[in-house]
């Protein structure tokens, strides 16, 4: 690999960055509203790894607008020196974000007040009312970013970024889709810029010359909203008036969310054609975004001339040493992203327990106690038989052998991966099997013994005699037809040959599914969502039903579920909610709401084939009659309760640090 121009330094303004690799603003939560161990450890652990730039998460400024991080938090004065201490022997530069939400607040005002926004336009996602800011209001909030952006040299960060993007206060502002404003601040394109202008003003005449200013924006792919043209304008104008060092640019708004933070159904550089333009129109150092995951990736956009910086935040949480790794001629090593959004964007919308994690980085936001170079050798190196070479597995017995075990794995099927081999199947999925491929290769690099093809009952597996025994034999569909919006209702004519599971589905290959199918979805995660894609691309008619109030609602803050929904528009296909099936016969299936009693208000759909995608019963047999024989087992991923990946994947990489 020949990389020419990603691991140059770039000078930004005052300050040279040892590297073009960034990693841009984002929520983490890890914090828990402070900068405390568990956050300085994350970021100090992509610092020790190689990283050029970080630029801290959200900091509100100003008490009408909360953010993860507060400027007004008097903790902050001895935490962010303590963070800038710990970053600073890796080089790795420091910038943080400046942040007021506006209509999008991420937390109640602290007196419980309405937000404030350009105008009384309401939050697509809180519906609350805004208040129009005054004169009065803009001063205020503007003096805010001032005294924090103060506040921030003095605790010795780099540089501060201005956040002017994804729909937050400075792009209600710019967007006339939020802004009816009808005086200076509003109407024309000039007038509407005119808050970011004063705002980037008055911060860089408030703080010394020696502190980066940036801004961060990003056209939001909405109609009437603030585009393309609309940044350049912004761009050029404070370039012009000299206000800035860096732009760094996004793309996406509320309206837009998917577009923000695209998934694995988007390709590397999906932002490009939108964020090109800004980055030809003006002479600054520029960064841009839109899943990059490896160095290579990087270099190619620098070295075309596209961009200064690459901004790569998922890949450094799959891997926080992609840069070292890759500077060592390693580039197969680095733990891929797999663009799943699971952990690092649902983790922050998880109601309860709000945190930032990774599917296939179980360390992420636990940096100081479980990162590989944290792990502690075994004390005495045991053999250890894993049983099962799904992710789970395969994690444990890696685990298992960087510790010093001896670890056999036995793996039915005559290749590793698990039911992520048929994830993978489905469309756009197909990037879901890089993390498998990549624990096989380390599996074989660490000298795990691997015996493919190899079913192994209970006397087996005893009769190998190992210290301890690792049971990842994963689940198995249970179509009884039981759905949980009417338990004691289950789906009559589950026997005949038209109903069958999602492995059936994807493993059956040459089964004849008809022109019609009904996809039974009773979990509401991306299994049904697959199931419905895969077929709809056969050509079938395709009739999704679920006793949800949402499609898919487990992988809505994963950002997957809209981008499907537009995906399936191409198609035959339609949506029932709030829906359950009734009953299967040879014409097709009875379906009904799941707050009615059956038979009322029933509607009958055509289906040559039924898909009931079910909570499936774990592979637990083995675990009991190994038990029962004083052995030690730990049972991980849907053998021990079948869930998802990014819980099989902590749980196999818990159980090789417990052996």
């Amino acid at each position: 690999m020949s990389l020419t121009h990603v691991l140059t330094p770039l000078k930004i303004g005052p300050v040279e960055i040892k590297n073009r690799i960034a990693r841009p603003a984002h929520a983490t939560l890890i914090g828990g509203g402070t900068l405390n161990d568990d956050l300085i450890a994350y970021h100090e652990a992509r610092a020790k790894g190689g990283v050029g730039l970080t630029i801290v998460e959200i900091m509100g400024v100003h008490p009408t607008s909360m953010g993860s991080l507060n400027a007004f938090d008097t903790s902050l004065h001895k935490s962010y020196p303590r963070f800038i201490e710990r970053i600073k022997p890796y080089g790795m530069k420091v910038f943080q974000q400046l942040w007021h939400g506006g209509h999008n607040v991420a937390f109640p005002a602290l007196d419980g007040s309405p937000p404030w926004s350009a105008s009384d336009v309401p939050s697509v996602g809180s519906g609350v009312t805004p208040k129009p800011m005054t004169k009065a209001m803009i001063d205020e909030v503007i003096r805010s970013f001032v005294t924090a952006a103060k506040q921030c040299e003095r605790w010795g960060v780099d540089g501060v970024e201005l956040h002017c993007a994804h729909g937050y206060l400075p792009a209600q502002f710019l967007s006339s889709n939020t802004n009816r404003r009808e005086d200076e601040y509003g109407g024309s394109l000039e007038n509407r810029a005119r808050f970011i202008k004063e705002l980037v003003s008055a911060v860089r005449a408030g703080v010394s010359s020696s502190l980066v200013v940036g801004v961060r924006v990003a056209p939001d792919a909405t109609e009437g909203g603030a585009g393309v043209e609309d940044y350049i304008y912004v761009s050029q104008m404070l370039e012009r008036l000299g206000l800035i060092d860096y732009v760094n640019i996004s793309m996406g708004n509320y309206q837009s969310f998917p577009k923000m933070i695209g998934g694995m159904h988007e390709s590397m550089g999906y932002e490009l054609e939108t964020s090109l333009p800004i980055a030809r129109a003006v002479k600054l150092p520029t960064m841009v975004v839109g899943r990059f995951r490896t160095l290579e990736e990087a270099d190619q956009v620098i070295r075309a001339g596209d961009a200064d910086m690459v901004g790569m935040v998922r890949a450094t949480i799959a891997d926080p040493d992609l840069v070292k790794k890759t500077e060592e001629g390693r580039p197969e090593a680095v733990r891929p992203c797999i663009g799943c959004n699971q952990g690092c964007v649902g983790g922050i919308f998880t109601p309860v327990f709000p945190r930032m994690g990774c599917t296939v980085n179980p360390a992420v936001g636990f940096e100081s106690s479980l990162s590989e170079d944290k792990l502690k050798p075994a004390k005495m190196s045991k053999h250890i038989l894993v049983v099962g070479g799904g992710p789970a597995g395969m994690e444990a017995a890696r685990i298992a052998t960087l510790r010093g075990h001896k670890v056999t794995l036995v793996e039915a099927q005559p290749k590793l991966g698990g039911a992520v081999n048929m994830a993978a199947m489905a469309p756009t999925r197909a990037g879901i099997r890089d993390i498998v491929v990549w624990q096989e290769e380390e599996l074989y690099r660490l000298g795990v013994d691997i015996r493919l093809s190899t079913y192994w009952d209970a006397q087996e597996v005893l009769n190998a005699r190992p210290d301890a025994v690792v049971l990842a034999t994963g689940s198995t569909p249970r179509l009884d037809g039981v759905q949980l919006s009417n338990p004691g209702e289950p789906i009559e004519g589950m026997q005949l040959p038209k109903v069958i599971s999602s492995h059936s589905l994807f493993l059956e290959r040459t089964r004849d599914f008809g022109d019609s199918a009904v996809i039974v979805d009773d979990v509401g995660h991306y299994e049904g969502v697959a199931c419905a894609e895969y077929l709809a691309a056969k050509g079938l008619a395709v009739t999704y039903v679920s006793r949800h109030i949402s499609f898919a609602p487990m992988v809505e803050t994963s950002l997957m579920s809209e981008p499907a929904l537009e995906r399936l528009h191409r198609y035959k296909f339609s949506l029932r909610l709030r829906t359950r099936a009734i009953r299967v016969d040879q014409a097709g299936v009875l379906v009904g709401p799941t707050y009615v009693a059956a038979p009322a208000a029933s509607e009958r759909i055509a289906a040559a084939t039924v898909v009931v995608v079910s909570h499936n019963q774990p592979n637990s047999e083995m675990h009991t009659a190994l038990t029962a024989e004083g052995l030690k087992v730990i049972s991980v991923g849907d053998a021990n309760s079948p869930r998802f990946m990014q819980v099989a994947m902590r749980e196999g990489f818990m159980a090789g640090t417990r052996l």
